[in-house]
């Protein structure tokens, strides 16, 4: 029974969530606790279903394990393919947690068109868990862009004030990304056979890998420039990059909270998991041409979202811009094309997945109660709310990178590996040596930081601390039982991975040095003397 339960679980996984929908749909709309109750146990039961795959997976293989595969549309190559490695391992995983986190959260938040509300959020939950479990293009696609529609309508129908503006405008700006990566996938769907002699049509992610990602030809060279750029687009703005960033603020702000914490714990990854997974190995000639304007944009996106996020009044749209900052950083350390660089960088996502989140959450459980978000609405809330104050407290410690939490992990990974970037990757612009290379964009990130811990301090003194002057604050309750499960999960999490984070990085080890050594293929010079010396060692090898 287990070795079958095994054999299917990235199926079961999946499509949990949507068996659920599907289950609740008969209810009566008036049956408000069944689908309170209902969603919350199917994402719990879901979560539950992929703790095995992290004792499961085998850290010394190489390549996708539990992959399940299954002819689906033959007469164009495309096949029902799943798979993962340690990369999609962390992120599935983070998805089944958070989803559960979200729900929960949702009990007293949402009290009109319940039914619906919690089928698109299941609904959304098996999209999100597609996309991380495809091997197959067209299986991705379908996912990707399946996962837009419950999203659109939890913004437009349980959003804030400028919900419609903030759901159009955040699924037009998807749709344009969404369409040229289409046409990326077509274009590397119809060179495929060209470069492997004889073979038919395919989608299959494995195979574009293994031939397009060590093919040499000029004239494939130049078409991978152009199908860089068109996934390129596709994944900055899911990310977001700057300048592809205009449109989280307004999602986030007019989200509902639950919608929030999806969308920064889960939604902004896949635009960084598309870097990893398709950018990186599939066209690594490509990646490195244009390699000093990722890093540029990456380092802009992390002061400009410090800078932005430094002056709001509004408490979410500050955290908002805070996650621009923090991707930021995550894709500093995945363009650093290096082995800290690279597990940092990934770590980084599950790391701003959960305190981004929790962050969410905190704003959402303070809004419920005061139906503002105006920063200078609050004061001294430490006195009437000490365990609220207490957990965001550890959630805001953790977004600043404070030691023994999780926020430091990924942040000195990604600067270690910041810091051994090549000098031929900057700009070539006669500065000295210290501005061209790696040491340059590290500095850059450290300014993010300070700017960083400046922003969620102040939000921290001024919302906690202080006099409570305002009657309506000395009137609001602390958390209850509920509202404390949602938070607790994230701070044992963080403190766990800032404590004892080896179980993560040695997850991340065989598929992330897999990736550099496929990247040193092609500029063993460049990349060579900084390869990990054994997997497994230490961050610095």
């Amino acid at each position: 029974m287990m070795d079958w339960y095994l054999s299917h679980i990235l199926t079961i996984v999946t499509f949990l969530p949507l068996a659920g929908a599907l289950a609740l749909l008969p209810f009566g709309k008036e049956n408000k606790k069944v689908f309170m109750q209902g969603a919350t146990w199917i994402a719990l039961a879901d979560f539950l279903l992929s703790v095995p795959l992290f004792f499961k997976y085998d850290v010394a293989r190489d390549g996708f394990q539990f992959q399940e595969r299954l002819s689906w549309i033959p007469s164009i190559g495309a096949e029902y393919h799943l798979g993962i490695d340690g990369i999609s391992l962390l992120l599935l995983i983070l998805t089944t947690f958070l989803g559960v986190i979200a729900i929960l959260s949702s009990w007293t938040a949402i009290t009109d068109r319940v039914k619906e509300y919690y089928i698109f959020m299941l609904v959304l939950q098996t999209g999100m868990l597609g996309v991380f479990v495809s091997l197959d293009f067209f299986l991705f696609y379908v996912f990707w862009e399946a996962m837009l529609v419950p999203m659109y309508f939890l913004i437009g129908i349980w959003g804030g004030p400028r919900k419609l503006y903030a759901a159009i405008k955040f699924f037009l700006y998807t749709l344009l990304g969404s369409v040229l990566m289409l046409l990326g996938i077509l274009a590397i769907y119809f060179y495929y056979p060209k470069v492997a002699a004889g073979a038919a049509y395919t989608f299959d992610i494995t195979e574009f890998i293994r031939v397009l990602g060590s093919y040499n030809d000029p004239a494939w060279i130049d078409t991978a420039r152009w199908i860089f750029l068109a996934f390129f687009v596709g994944f900055a703005i899911k990310v977001p990059m700057f300048p592809f960033h205009t449109w989280l603020p307004d999602a986030h702000v007019e989200a509902p909270t639950a919608g929030s914490v999806i969308l920064a714990g889960v939604l902004l990854k896949m635009g960084t998991y598309g870097f990893v997974r398709f950018s990186l190995p599939m066209l690594p000639e490509a990646t490195r041409h244009y390699l000093p304007y990722m890093l540029a944009l990456s380092v802009v996106g992390i002061l400009y979202g410090a800078m932005v996020a430094m002056v709001q009044k509004d408490w979410k749209k500050l955290v908002a811009y805070s996650s621009v900052s923090h991707l930021g950083f995550c894709m500093l350390g995945v363009f650093a094309l290096n082995w800290s660089g690279l597990a940092g960088g990934i770590l980084q996502m599950v790391n701003h997945g959960l305190s981004t989140g929790a962050l969410f959450l905190i704003v959402g459980l303070v809004y419920e109660r005061r139906h503002t978000r105006m920063i200078s609405e609050f004061g001294g809330l430490s006195k009437q709310m000490p365990i609220y104050a207490t957990l965001f407290m550890i959630v805001t410690m953790s977004s600043i990178g404070l030691p023994v939490l999780n926020g430091f992990i990924g942040e000195f990974a990604i600067l270690v590996g910041a810091f051994t970037i090549s000098g031929d990757y900057g700009f070539q612009l006669g500065w000295p040596h210290l501005f061209i290379g790696g040491k340059f964009w590290a500095i850059c990130a450290v300014l993010g930081i300070v700017l960083g811990a400046a922003y969620m301090l102040w939000l921290y003194q001024r919302t906690m601390f202080g006099k409570l002057d305002n009657p309506e604050n000395a009137k609001l309750k602390d958390l209850d039982l509920r509202e404390i499960l949602t938070l607790v999960p994230i701070v044992a999490c963080c403190f766990w991975i800032g404590l004892y984070p080896k179980p993560f990085f040695d997850i991340l080890d065989r598929p992330v040095a897999q990736l550099v050594q496929r990247l040193e293929v092609h500029d063993g010079a460049h990349m060579a003397s900084r390869r990990p010396a054994a997997p497994g060692e230490s961050l610095s090898r």
